[in-house]
């Protein structure tokens, strides 16, 4: 089941793409409530497939990072606390799932954020980030030239 994984910026958490509106997107929260609600353009929505992690040569995909998370913690949540551990500590533990990322560019703050995705995702058993979190094909120009013909 491929589903859009969502970030929204200023709201804490995960939220999947339910449905689209006219002027939204009905998201659900990834939390214990699943609490469905609008997104709207003012909001910052950005899709976990579209974001990448520096390195020091190329951009990584979020997803192929996630998989690396994944394959170095088995599947489960992540041994390390991202509220509780240091910023040094944070660092050697993602030189783990990331050996070349960028020391000046990945902030101790992304990778908490990373952590937190990660095990929300694993919480609600999303673990197969390649194929359940492609990007969606949305209104693409094709889509509404479509349309138009009917």
């Amino acid at each position: 089941m491929q589903q859009t994984i969502l970030s929204i910026s200023g709201k804490p958490g995960l939220y999947k793409l339910i449905s689209r509106g006219k002027n939204s997107l009905i998201v659900e929260s990834l939390d214990a409530a699943h609490k469905r609600q609008p997104a709207f353009g003012t909001d910052r929505i950005t899709s976990l497939a579209d974001i990448a992690m520096f390195t020091d040569s190329e951009d990584v995909p979020l997803m192929d990072v996630l998989e690396s998370l994944k394959t170095l913690e088995k599947g489960a949540k992540a041994s390390l606390d991202p509220k509780k551990a240091g910023g040094d500590e944070l660092r050697d533990y993602f030189a783990k799932v990331l050996p070349n990322f960028d020391r000046d560019r990945v902030h101790t703050s992304d990778i908490k954020k990373l952590l937190q995705w990660y095990n929300i995702l694993v919480e609600n058993g999303i673990t197969n980030f390649k194929e359940e979190m492609k990007p969606t094909e949305g209104d693409n120009i094709a889509d509404r030239e479509e349309k138009k013909a009917e």
